[in-house]
C-alpha cells in the first residue's frame, strides 16, 4: 500500500492548467500538466483522495507498471508475469482497453487486448467480461506498454445526487473548472440566471460548503484487491463542512427545470443555500449582499432549431444584466462569438476552445462591471 507509482487524473482537454491549479490546493504538490490531464506520484490512498475530492476531473487512472514488448508473443509472456493479483481480486470481472501507437511494432489492438485478456484468464483466474467495471488500460507507445486501472468507474462528473438533468446539461467536472477560471473560490454569491437542472449553483454551493464532490457515491477502486474499508471511511468522512458566507441564485424559465433543480439540491444538501425561481432571464433582479459572479450556459448550437432567434435572448439577457448588476463578473459559456456579442457585455477577449456535448464552446468573461 506504501509504494508509489504514477498517478493520472484525466482533464478536459484544454483546461488542464485549472485541473493542475485545483490539484495543487488539495494537496497533491508534486503534480505536473500533461496532455489530457494532470500527473501526479502516490499511492493507492492517494487514488481514494483523488477520486473523492477532485470536483475537475473525468476519472483517475492509477498506471501501475510498463514493460516492453515488441511483438504479440512478447507482449503474451510479459502480461503472464505481471502481477495482476496484487491489484485485482479474482470474483470481480474485468475488461481490457488497449491503444496502441504507430510507433509500436504492435499495432493491432484487437490482437493485443486478446493476449493480455487471454492472460488474466490463464495465468490469474480472472473473469473477462464486456460489460465490468473495472476496466484494465494498456497503451502500447513505442513499443513499451503501460498497464493502468480506471479507478473511477462511471465519470467523476456523475457526483451521486443529481437524478435529474434537462437538455443538454453542462457536466459538473466541466462547470466547476468554469467556476475556477471565473476566479470563483466560495466566498462570493453566484447566479445563474439560466440554470436548467442547477448544476453552476449547486457545484457553487459544495465548494462554499467544503463539501467532497465524490461523498456519495461508490468508485471502482473498491472492488481492488488494494482496497481497505476502514481508510477510505475515514478519509470520506472527513469533510471539512463549514456554513457558507454567501447566498445562491438559480432561474429559470422552465417551471420543470426549477423543479429538477430543487430535488437535486436537496439530494446534494445544499438546498437551504439556493434560492430558485421560475422566471425569465430578462427580468432577474440583482438579490440583497455584494456582488458576485453571474455564470450561466444558454442556448446555442444543436441544442436549438433555429439560431437566429437565439439573438434576442442573449440582447434581452444582457440588457437584464447591464441593468442590474453592476459591480458583478460575467461568465457566459456559448459556441457562438456572435451570441456573445449580441448580448452587449464588455467580454475579455476569448481564451481556448472548450469540447462540450459533441461542440467547441468557449466561456466568455467579463471583468466587474
Amino acid at each position: 500500500m506504501s509504494a508509489q507509482f504514477e498517478i493520472f487524473m484525466v482533464g478536459t482537454p484544454g483546461l488542464e492548467p485549472l485541473l493542475f491549479a485545483e490539484a495543487q490546493e488539495n494537496g497533491f504538490a508534486d503534480a505536473t500538466v500533461t496532455p489530457g490531464g494532470v500527473t501526479i506520484i502516490g499511492t493507492w490512498e492517494d487514488v481514494w483522495r483523488a477520486n473523492l475530492v477532485m470536483r475537475g476531473a473525468t476519472r483517475v487512472l492509477a498506471r501501475v507498471g510498463t514493460f516492453m514488448a515488441f511483438h504479440l508473443a512478447q507482449l503474451d509472456k510479459r502480461s503472464r508475469k505481471f502481477a495482476w493479483g496484487d491489484i485485482l481480486r479474482q470474483d470481480i470481472p474485468v475488461r481490457v482497453e488497449v491503444s496502441t501507437s504507430k510507433k509500436s511494432k504492435i499495432y493491432h489492438a484487437g490482437a493485443a487486448t486478446q493476449r493480455i485478456e487471454t492472460a488474466l484468464k490463464e495465468s490469474h483466474g480472472m473473469t473477462i467480461s464486456a460489460d465490468a467495471e473495472i476496466v484494465i488500460k494498456a497503451r502500447i507507445d513505442d513499443n513499451r506498454v503501460t498497464i493502468s486501472v480506471d479507478t473511477s468507474g462511471t465519470s467523476l462528473h456523475k457526483r451521486g445526487h443529481k437524478e435529474a438533468v434537462g437538455k443538454a446539461p453542462m457536466r459538473e467536472t466541466l462547470a466547476a473548472l468554469m467556476l475556477r477560471d471565473c476566479g470563483y473560490d466560495g466566498t462570493e454569491p453566484v447566479l445563474d440566471p439560466m440554470c436548467g437542472s442547477g448544476t453552476f449553483v449547486i457545484e457553487a454551493a459544495e465548494i462554499a460548503m467544503g463539501l467532497h464532490p465524490g461523498r456519495t457515491r461508490d468508485f471502482a477502486f473498491q472492488k481492488l484487491a488494494t482496497f481497505d474499508e476502514s481508510t477510505w471511511n475515514a478519509m470520506r468522512q472527513a469533510d471539512r463542512t463549514h456554513i457558507p458566507t454567501q447566498h445562491f441564485h438559480g432561474s429559470d424559465r422552465d417551471a420543470g427545470a426549477i423543479r429538477m433543480a430543487t430535488a437535486n439540491a436537496e439530494r446534494a444538501g445544499v438546498a437551504d443555500d439556493i434560492t430558485f425561481q421560475n422566471l425569465s432571464a430578462t427580468d432577474i433582479k440583482r438579490p440583497a449582499g455584494p456582488p458576485g459572479l453571474i455564470i450561466c450556459n444558454p442556448p446555442y448550437g444543436g441544442r436549438i432549431g433555429n439560431q437566429n432567434m437565439l439573438y434576442g435572448v442573449y440582447a434581452g439577457l444582457g440588457d437584464a444584466i447591464k441593468r442590474e448588476f453592476s459591480g458583478w463578473r460575467v461568465g457566459m459559456v456559448t459556441s457562438e462569438a456572435g451570441l456573445a456579442k449580441a448580448a452587449g457585455l464588455p467580454f475579455k477577449p476569448k481564451g481556448a476552445p472548450i469540447p462540450h456535448g459533441g461542440l467547441k464552446v468557449w466561456l466568455f468573461q467579463t471583468n466587474p462591471l
